[in-house]
Protein backbone atom coordinates (compact mmCIF):
# COMPACT_ATOMS: atom_id res chain seq x y z
CA UNK A 1 0.00 0.00 0.00
CA UNK A 2 1.20 3.74 -1.26
CA UNK A 3 1.27 5.41 2.47
CA UNK A 4 0.35 8.80 0.65
CA UNK A 5 -2.86 7.56 -0.66
CA UNK A 6 -5.67 8.71 1.40
CA UNK A 7 -7.90 9.34 -0.98
CA UNK A 8 -7.11 7.08 -4.01
CA UNK A 9 -6.14 3.94 -2.13
CA UNK A 10 -9.07 1.51 -3.18
CA UNK A 11 -9.77 3.13 -7.17
CA UNK A 12 -8.26 0.35 -8.62
CA UNK A 13 -11.06 -1.64 -7.24
CA UNK A 14 -14.38 -1.78 -9.42
CA UNK A 15 -16.38 -2.62 -6.49
CA UNK A 16 -15.75 0.96 -4.66
CA UNK A 17 -18.33 2.63 -6.81
CA UNK A 18 -21.22 0.85 -4.99
CA UNK A 19 -22.18 1.35 -1.37
CA UNK A 20 -21.40 -2.61 -0.62
CA UNK A 21 -17.76 -2.44 -2.30
CA UNK A 22 -17.41 0.99 -0.18
CA UNK A 23 -18.42 -0.18 2.82
CA UNK A 24 -16.03 -3.35 2.78
CA UNK A 25 -13.47 -1.34 2.08
CA UNK A 26 -13.90 0.62 5.60
CA UNK A 27 -16.75 3.46 4.19
CA UNK A 28 -19.05 5.68 6.69
CA UNK A 29 -17.12 4.09 9.12
CA UNK A 30 -15.71 7.75 9.55
CA UNK A 31 -19.31 9.09 9.46
CA UNK A 32 -20.24 6.94 12.25
CA UNK A 33 -17.51 8.40 14.47
CA UNK A 34 -18.23 11.94 13.05
CA UNK A 35 -21.59 12.25 14.34
CA UNK A 36 -20.98 11.45 17.75
CA UNK A 37 -18.86 13.92 17.85
CA UNK A 38 -19.02 17.80 18.20
CA UNK A 39 -19.50 19.45 14.92
CA UNK A 40 -17.02 22.13 16.69
CA UNK A 41 -14.67 19.68 17.26
CA UNK A 42 -14.94 18.64 13.38
CA UNK A 43 -14.52 22.34 12.52
CA UNK A 44 -11.48 22.35 14.44
CA UNK A 45 -9.16 18.90 13.68
CA UNK A 46 -10.08 20.60 10.11
CA UNK A 47 -8.54 23.90 10.52
CA UNK A 48 -6.05 21.78 12.45
CA UNK A 49 -5.10 19.71 9.19
CA UNK A 50 -4.23 22.59 7.34
CA UNK A 51 -6.47 21.60 4.31
CA UNK A 52 -7.02 24.56 1.72
CA UNK A 53 -9.63 24.57 -1.13
CA UNK A 54 -8.55 22.15 -3.80
CA UNK A 55 -10.76 23.75 -6.56
CA UNK A 56 -8.54 26.65 -7.16
CA UNK A 57 -8.20 29.48 -4.77
CA UNK A 58 -6.13 27.22 -2.06
CA UNK A 59 -8.11 29.19 1.17
CA UNK A 60 -7.94 27.07 4.30
CA UNK A 61 -11.12 25.23 4.09
CA UNK A 62 -11.60 25.20 8.54
CA UNK A 63 -11.15 29.20 8.37
CA UNK A 64 -14.34 29.22 6.12
CA UNK A 65 -16.81 26.85 7.55
CA UNK A 66 -16.24 29.22 10.86
CA UNK A 67 -16.83 32.39 9.11
CA UNK A 68 -20.89 30.90 9.40
CA UNK A 69 -22.74 33.71 11.48
CA UNK A 70 -24.71 32.23 13.98
CA UNK A 71 -27.96 34.19 13.46
CA UNK A 72 -30.26 30.78 13.12
CA UNK A 73 -30.65 30.80 9.85
CA UNK A 74 -30.95 27.77 7.40
CA UNK A 75 -27.47 26.93 5.99
CA UNK A 76 -26.37 25.36 3.11
CA UNK A 77 -23.68 23.48 1.62
CA UNK A 78 -22.86 23.57 -1.87
CA UNK A 79 -20.14 21.10 -3.56
CA UNK A 80 -18.57 22.48 -6.73
CA UNK A 81 -17.99 19.87 -9.25
CA UNK A 82 -18.53 22.24 -12.39
CA UNK A 83 -15.19 20.60 -13.05
CA UNK A 84 -14.52 23.29 -16.53
CA UNK A 85 -10.77 24.34 -16.80
CA UNK A 86 -8.99 22.97 -19.65
CA UNK A 87 -6.46 20.73 -18.23
CA UNK A 88 -8.48 19.20 -14.86
CA UNK A 89 -10.20 15.98 -15.33
CA UNK A 90 -8.99 14.96 -11.40
CA UNK A 91 -12.70 15.47 -9.87
CA UNK A 92 -14.23 13.51 -12.94
CA UNK A 93 -12.24 11.05 -11.76
CA UNK A 94 -13.08 10.78 -7.81
CA UNK A 95 -16.89 10.91 -8.60
CA UNK A 96 -16.56 7.89 -11.25
CA UNK A 97 -14.63 5.59 -8.93
CA UNK A 98 -15.32 6.95 -5.40
CA UNK A 99 -18.81 8.69 -5.38
CA UNK A 100 -19.40 7.34 -1.68
CA UNK A 101 -16.20 8.96 0.05
CA UNK A 102 -17.63 12.51 -1.71
CA UNK A 103 -20.90 11.58 0.13
CA UNK A 104 -19.72 10.69 3.36
CA UNK A 105 -17.32 13.85 3.21
CA UNK A 106 -19.83 16.01 2.10
CA UNK A 107 -22.47 13.89 5.27
CA UNK A 108 -19.78 15.11 7.66
CA UNK A 109 -19.08 18.66 6.54
CA UNK A 110 -22.70 19.23 6.92
CA UNK A 111 -22.99 18.19 10.41
CA UNK A 112 -19.68 20.40 11.30
CA UNK A 113 -21.43 23.28 9.49
CA UNK A 114 -24.90 21.97 11.01
CA UNK A 115 -26.32 22.28 7.45
CA UNK A 116 -29.30 20.13 6.72
CA UNK A 117 -29.46 20.61 2.85
CA UNK A 118 -26.85 20.53 0.34
CA UNK A 119 -26.35 20.60 -3.38
CA UNK A 120 -23.49 18.54 -5.45
CA UNK A 121 -23.35 21.10 -8.58
CA UNK A 122 -22.03 18.88 -11.32
CA UNK A 123 -20.82 20.36 -14.97
CA UNK A 124 -23.03 19.68 -17.53
CA UNK A 125 -21.16 17.62 -19.96
CA UNK A 126 -19.98 15.08 -17.33
CA UNK A 127 -23.03 12.27 -17.99
CA UNK A 128 -21.16 9.44 -16.44
CA UNK A 129 -20.50 11.46 -12.87
CA UNK A 130 -24.42 12.21 -12.77
CA UNK A 131 -25.30 9.10 -13.49
CA UNK A 132 -22.50 7.36 -11.25
CA UNK A 133 -23.70 10.21 -8.35
CA UNK A 134 -27.12 10.00 -8.79
CA UNK A 135 -26.82 6.07 -8.25
CA UNK A 136 -25.16 6.29 -4.82
CA UNK A 137 -27.31 8.94 -3.56
CA UNK A 138 -30.34 6.42 -3.99
CA UNK A 139 -28.17 3.81 -2.26
CA UNK A 140 -27.18 5.97 0.67
CA UNK A 141 -30.80 6.89 1.00
CA UNK A 142 -31.68 3.68 0.94
CA UNK A 143 -28.69 2.67 3.53
CA UNK A 144 -30.39 5.22 6.42
CA UNK A 145 -27.19 7.37 5.12
CA UNK A 146 -29.20 10.30 3.93
CA UNK A 147 -32.38 11.86 5.39
CA UNK A 148 -34.05 11.72 8.59
CA UNK A 149 -31.84 10.54 11.48
CA UNK A 150 -29.20 9.72 9.85
CA UNK A 151 -27.92 6.46 11.33
CA UNK A 152 -29.71 7.11 14.97
CA UNK A 153 -28.18 10.46 15.52
CA UNK A 154 -31.23 13.12 15.23
CA UNK A 155 -28.66 14.56 12.42
CA UNK A 156 -31.61 15.00 9.31
CA UNK A 157 -29.69 16.40 6.19
CA UNK A 158 -30.78 16.02 2.64
CA UNK A 159 -28.40 16.00 -0.51
CA UNK A 160 -29.42 16.40 -4.29
CA UNK A 161 -27.51 16.54 -7.37
CA UNK A 162 -27.71 19.50 -9.71
CA UNK A 163 -26.26 19.50 -13.55
CA UNK A 164 -25.03 22.65 -14.82
CA UNK A 165 -25.31 23.41 -18.29
CA UNK A 166 -21.87 23.53 -19.73
CA UNK A 167 -21.03 26.62 -18.63
CA UNK A 168 -17.32 27.59 -17.41
CA UNK A 169 -18.07 30.53 -15.54
CA UNK A 170 -20.74 28.74 -13.04
CA UNK A 171 -17.61 27.35 -11.66
CA UNK A 172 -17.10 30.60 -9.51
CA UNK A 173 -18.83 30.24 -6.58
CA UNK A 174 -21.33 33.24 -6.71
CA UNK A 175 -21.91 32.02 -10.29
CA UNK A 176 -22.30 28.53 -9.83
CA UNK A 177 -24.78 30.07 -6.94
CA UNK A 178 -26.76 32.18 -9.27
CA UNK A 179 -26.71 28.71 -11.37
CA UNK A 180 -28.45 26.57 -8.25
CA UNK A 181 -31.39 29.76 -8.33
CA UNK A 182 -32.47 29.39 -11.58
CA UNK A 183 -30.97 32.66 -12.54
CA UNK A 184 -28.37 33.50 -15.44
CA UNK A 185 -24.89 31.95 -14.48
CA UNK A 186 -23.34 35.46 -13.56
CA UNK A 187 -20.61 36.20 -10.76
CA UNK A 188 -21.94 38.14 -7.91
CA UNK A 189 -20.27 41.13 -6.31
CA UNK A 190 -18.42 39.78 -3.00
CA UNK A 191 -18.63 40.91 -0.27
CA UNK A 192 -21.11 39.89 0.84
CA UNK A 193 -19.71 36.34 0.93
CA UNK A 194 -21.30 33.16 0.04
CA UNK A 195 -20.93 32.22 4.18
CA UNK A 196 -22.70 35.35 5.09
CA UNK A 197 -25.47 35.73 2.21
CA UNK A 198 -25.27 32.70 -0.38
CA UNK A 199 -27.91 30.52 -1.88
CA UNK A 200 -31.34 31.83 -1.18
CA UNK A 201 -29.71 34.84 0.50
CA UNK A 202 -28.86 32.40 3.15
CA UNK A 203 -25.21 31.30 4.82
CA UNK A 204 -23.45 28.46 2.18
CA UNK A 205 -20.32 27.08 2.18
CA UNK A 206 -19.02 25.97 -1.52
CA UNK A 207 -16.57 23.40 -1.29
CA UNK A 208 -14.39 21.60 -4.13
CA UNK A 209 -14.78 17.55 -4.75
CA UNK A 210 -11.82 16.55 -3.67
CA UNK A 211 -11.58 19.06 -0.65
CA UNK A 212 -15.12 17.54 0.74
CA UNK A 213 -13.77 14.04 -0.03
CA UNK A 214 -10.09 15.08 1.99
CA UNK A 215 -12.44 15.63 5.19
CA UNK A 216 -13.03 11.96 5.55
CA UNK A 217 -8.95 10.79 5.93
CA UNK A 218 -8.62 13.77 8.44
CA UNK A 219 -11.65 12.81 10.66
CA UNK A 220 -10.78 9.49 10.27
CA UNK A 221 -6.89 9.23 11.44
CA UNK A 222 -6.85 13.14 12.78
CA UNK A 223 -5.31 16.31 11.72
CA UNK A 224 -1.21 15.38 12.39
CA UNK A 225 -1.43 12.30 10.57
CA UNK A 226 -2.26 14.56 7.32
CA UNK A 227 -0.07 16.77 8.56
CA UNK A 228 2.43 14.26 7.72
CA UNK A 229 2.47 15.14 3.85
CA UNK A 230 3.36 18.38 2.51
CA UNK A 231 4.68 21.24 4.28
CA UNK A 232 3.46 23.43 6.87
CA UNK A 233 1.56 26.31 4.37
CA UNK A 234 0.43 23.11 2.14
CA UNK A 235 -0.37 20.58 4.18
CA UNK A 236 -1.77 17.03 3.08
CA UNK A 237 -1.57 15.09 -0.31
CA UNK A 238 -3.47 16.05 -3.59
CA UNK A 239 -4.71 14.98 -6.80
CA UNK A 240 -2.89 16.09 -9.69
CA UNK A 241 -4.15 15.76 -13.16
CA UNK A 242 -1.65 15.49 -16.21
CA UNK A 243 -2.00 15.60 -19.73
CA UNK A 244 0.44 17.03 -22.86
CA UNK A 245 3.61 15.72 -23.93
CA UNK A 246 4.48 12.85 -21.41
CA UNK A 247 4.31 8.95 -21.65
CA UNK A 248 1.73 8.47 -18.89
CA UNK A 249 -0.62 11.27 -18.38
CA UNK A 250 -3.79 10.74 -16.03
CA UNK A 251 -4.37 11.62 -12.29
CA UNK A 252 -1.90 10.78 -9.63
CA UNK A 253 -1.99 11.29 -5.61
CA UNK A 254 0.88 12.70 -4.32
CA UNK A 255 1.96 14.78 -1.10
CA UNK A 256 2.19 18.36 -1.43
CA UNK A 257 5.57 19.52 -2.36
CA UNK A 258 6.09 17.00 -4.66
CA UNK A 259 9.14 18.66 -7.32
CA UNK A 260 7.39 18.99 -10.73
CA UNK A 261 10.82 17.36 -12.40
CA UNK A 262 9.96 13.79 -10.29
CA UNK A 263 6.48 14.22 -11.56
CA UNK A 264 7.47 14.72 -15.10
CA UNK A 265 9.76 12.01 -14.99
CA UNK A 266 8.97 9.50 -12.30
CA UNK A 267 5.60 9.31 -11.85
CA UNK A 268 4.39 10.19 -15.48
CA UNK A 269 7.73 8.11 -17.51
CA UNK A 270 8.79 10.79 -18.81
CA UNK A 271 8.42 12.50 -21.93
CA UNK A 272 8.37 11.09 -25.63
CA UNK A 273 11.64 9.60 -26.82
CA UNK A 274 13.99 12.35 -28.26
CA UNK A 275 11.84 14.90 -26.93
CA UNK A 276 13.20 18.17 -24.84
CA UNK A 277 10.88 19.49 -21.47
CA UNK A 278 9.83 23.30 -23.29
CA UNK A 279 7.24 24.39 -21.11
CA UNK A 280 4.78 23.12 -18.28
CA UNK A 281 1.98 24.78 -17.35
CA UNK A 282 1.30 23.96 -13.54
CA UNK A 283 -2.07 24.84 -12.45
CA UNK A 284 -4.72 24.56 -15.48
CA UNK A 285 -5.24 26.74 -17.84
CA UNK A 286 -5.20 30.02 -16.49
CA UNK A 287 -1.82 29.57 -14.57
CA UNK A 288 0.88 31.54 -15.93
CA UNK A 289 3.38 29.32 -17.75
CA UNK A 290 6.54 28.06 -16.76
CA UNK A 291 10.19 27.84 -18.93
CA UNK A 292 11.54 24.62 -18.72
CA UNK A 293 14.59 25.60 -16.48
CA UNK A 294 11.62 27.14 -13.58
CA UNK A 295 9.84 23.88 -14.15
CA UNK A 296 13.11 21.71 -13.34
CA UNK A 297 13.32 23.94 -10.11
CA UNK A 298 9.78 24.22 -8.58
CA UNK A 299 7.68 21.78 -5.98
CA UNK A 300 4.36 21.01 -6.26
CA UNK A 301 2.53 23.26 -3.21
CA UNK A 302 0.88 26.48 -3.31
CA UNK A 303 4.40 28.70 -1.68
CA UNK A 304 6.71 27.63 -4.56
CA UNK A 305 5.19 27.74 -7.55
CA UNK A 306 3.77 31.44 -6.16
CA UNK A 307 7.78 32.36 -5.43
CA UNK A 308 8.41 30.90 -9.19
CA UNK A 309 5.23 33.45 -10.34
CA UNK A 310 2.63 31.11 -11.24
CA UNK A 311 0.10 29.12 -9.02
CA UNK A 312 -1.43 25.58 -8.01
CA UNK A 313 -4.51 26.49 -9.06
CA UNK A 314 -6.88 23.22 -8.97
CA UNK A 315 -3.64 21.16 -10.05
CA UNK A 316 -3.78 20.42 -13.80
CA UNK A 317 -0.11 19.90 -15.10
CA UNK A 318 0.51 20.25 -18.36
CA UNK A 319 3.36 18.95 -20.12
CA UNK A 320 4.82 20.83 -23.38
CA UNK A 321 7.80 19.37 -25.07
CA UNK A 322 9.82 20.99 -27.62
CA UNK A 323 7.46 20.03 -30.36
CA UNK A 324 4.75 22.23 -29.17
CA UNK A 325 4.18 25.63 -31.13
CA UNK A 326 3.38 28.66 -28.20
CA UNK A 327 1.65 30.55 -30.38
CA UNK A 328 -0.68 27.50 -31.10
CA UNK A 329 -1.48 27.08 -27.15
CA UNK A 330 -1.77 30.72 -26.46
CA UNK A 331 -4.59 31.43 -29.47
CA UNK A 332 -6.65 27.70 -27.65
CA UNK A 333 -5.83 29.30 -24.78
CA UNK A 334 -7.19 32.62 -25.81
CA UNK A 335 -10.55 31.43 -27.64
CA UNK A 336 -11.78 29.22 -24.48
CA UNK A 337 -11.74 32.42 -22.76
CA UNK A 338 -13.61 34.84 -24.99
CA UNK A 339 -15.66 32.03 -25.40
CA UNK A 340 -16.64 31.56 -21.61
CA UNK A 341 -16.65 34.79 -20.48
CA UNK A 342 -20.03 35.68 -19.33
CA UNK A 343 -20.15 39.64 -20.31
CA UNK A 344 -21.39 41.23 -17.45
CA UNK A 345 -17.83 43.10 -16.78
CA UNK A 346 -16.62 45.24 -19.69
CA UNK A 347 -12.92 44.82 -19.31
CA UNK A 348 -13.55 41.16 -19.41
CA UNK A 349 -15.86 40.95 -22.54
CA UNK A 350 -13.94 43.29 -24.23
CA UNK A 351 -10.43 42.08 -23.47
CA UNK A 352 -11.16 38.43 -24.01
CA UNK A 353 -12.89 39.16 -27.19
CA UNK A 354 -9.52 41.32 -28.15
CA UNK A 355 -7.23 38.87 -26.68
CA UNK A 356 -8.40 36.34 -29.32
CA UNK A 357 -8.24 38.14 -31.71
CA UNK A 358 -5.02 39.43 -31.94
CA UNK A 359 -3.56 36.03 -30.66
CA UNK A 360 -5.68 34.33 -34.15
CA UNK A 361 -4.81 37.17 -36.32
CA UNK A 362 -0.83 36.00 -35.17
CA UNK A 363 -1.76 32.70 -35.93
CA UNK A 364 -3.21 32.83 -39.26
CA UNK A 365 0.35 34.44 -40.87
CA UNK A 366 -1.34 38.44 -40.46
CA UNK A 367 0.47 39.64 -37.25
CA UNK A 368 2.36 43.18 -36.72
CA UNK A 369 5.13 43.24 -34.56
CA UNK A 370 3.41 45.77 -32.67
CA UNK A 371 0.67 43.43 -31.48
CA UNK A 372 2.95 41.35 -29.05
CA UNK A 373 3.46 44.75 -27.11
CA UNK A 374 -0.64 45.32 -27.70
CA UNK A 375 -1.80 41.58 -26.52
CA UNK A 376 0.62 42.63 -23.05
CA UNK A 377 -1.28 45.73 -23.01
CA UNK A 378 -4.63 44.69 -23.48
CA UNK A 379 -3.87 42.12 -20.71
CA UNK A 380 -2.62 44.42 -18.17
CA UNK A 381 -5.70 46.82 -18.64
CA UNK A 382 -7.97 43.45 -17.90
CA UNK A 383 -6.48 42.61 -14.50
CA UNK A 384 -8.38 43.10 -11.03
CA UNK A 385 -11.28 45.62 -12.82
CA UNK A 386 -13.80 43.08 -12.74
CA UNK A 387 -16.35 41.25 -10.24
CA UNK A 388 -14.56 37.39 -10.78
CA UNK A 389 -11.27 36.43 -11.74
CA UNK A 390 -11.72 35.18 -15.31
CA UNK A 391 -10.62 37.97 -16.58
CA UNK A 392 -7.40 37.52 -14.55
CA UNK A 393 -7.59 34.23 -15.99
CA UNK A 394 -7.39 35.25 -19.60
CA UNK A 395 -4.46 37.98 -19.08
CA UNK A 396 -2.36 35.90 -16.80
CA UNK A 397 -1.35 32.85 -19.22
CA UNK A 398 -1.10 35.64 -22.65
CA UNK A 399 1.47 37.95 -20.14
CA UNK A 400 3.57 34.66 -19.42
CA UNK A 401 3.42 33.04 -22.92
CA UNK A 402 4.38 36.24 -24.92
CA UNK A 403 6.95 37.51 -22.10
CA UNK A 404 8.63 33.66 -21.84
CA UNK A 405 8.67 32.45 -25.58
CA UNK A 406 8.35 35.95 -26.96
CA UNK A 407 11.07 34.72 -30.05
CA UNK A 408 8.35 32.32 -31.10
CA UNK A 409 5.72 34.95 -31.41
CA UNK A 410 8.28 37.41 -32.91
CA UNK A 411 9.19 34.42 -35.92
CA UNK A 412 5.64 34.00 -36.12
CA UNK A 413 5.09 37.26 -37.05
CA UNK A 414 8.03 38.07 -39.09
CA UNK A 415 7.77 34.40 -41.17
CA UNK A 416 3.88 34.05 -40.84
CA UNK A 417 4.82 30.62 -39.88
CA UNK A 418 5.70 28.53 -36.52
CA UNK A 419 9.54 28.79 -35.64
CA UNK A 420 8.50 24.72 -34.28
CA UNK A 421 6.36 23.43 -37.12
CA UNK A 422 7.77 25.23 -40.27
CA UNK A 423 4.65 25.24 -42.31
CA UNK A 424 2.87 28.58 -42.76
CA UNK A 425 -0.79 28.09 -41.35
CA UNK A 426 -2.07 30.51 -43.91
CA UNK A 427 -0.89 27.54 -46.75
CA UNK A 428 -2.55 25.00 -44.52
CA UNK A 429 -5.66 26.93 -44.47
CA UNK A 430 -6.32 27.71 -48.32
Amino acid sequence: MNQSKLLTEFYHLDEYVTLAGYKKNGGYEVLKKALKMEPKAIVDEVKASGLRGRGGAGFPTGMKWSFLPENGEPRYLLCNADEGEPGTFKDRVMMERAPHQLIEGMIISAFAIKSKKSYIYVRGEYDDSKRIIEKALKEAYEAGLLGKNILGSGFDHDMDLYSGAGAYICGEETGMISSIEGLKGQPKLKPPFPAVKGYLRKPTIVNNVETLAAVVPIIRDGAQAYRKFGTEKSAGTKLFSISGNVMKPGVIEIPLATPLRDVIFEYCGGLKPGRKLKAVIPGGSSAPVLNADEAMKVNMDYESLAQAGSMLGSGAIIVMDDSNCMVDMLQVIMHFYHHESCGQCTPCREGTGWLDKIVTSIHQGHGRLQDIQLIERVAKNMMGRTICALSDAAALPALSFVSKFRDEFEFYVREGRSKVKGVAHAEMHH
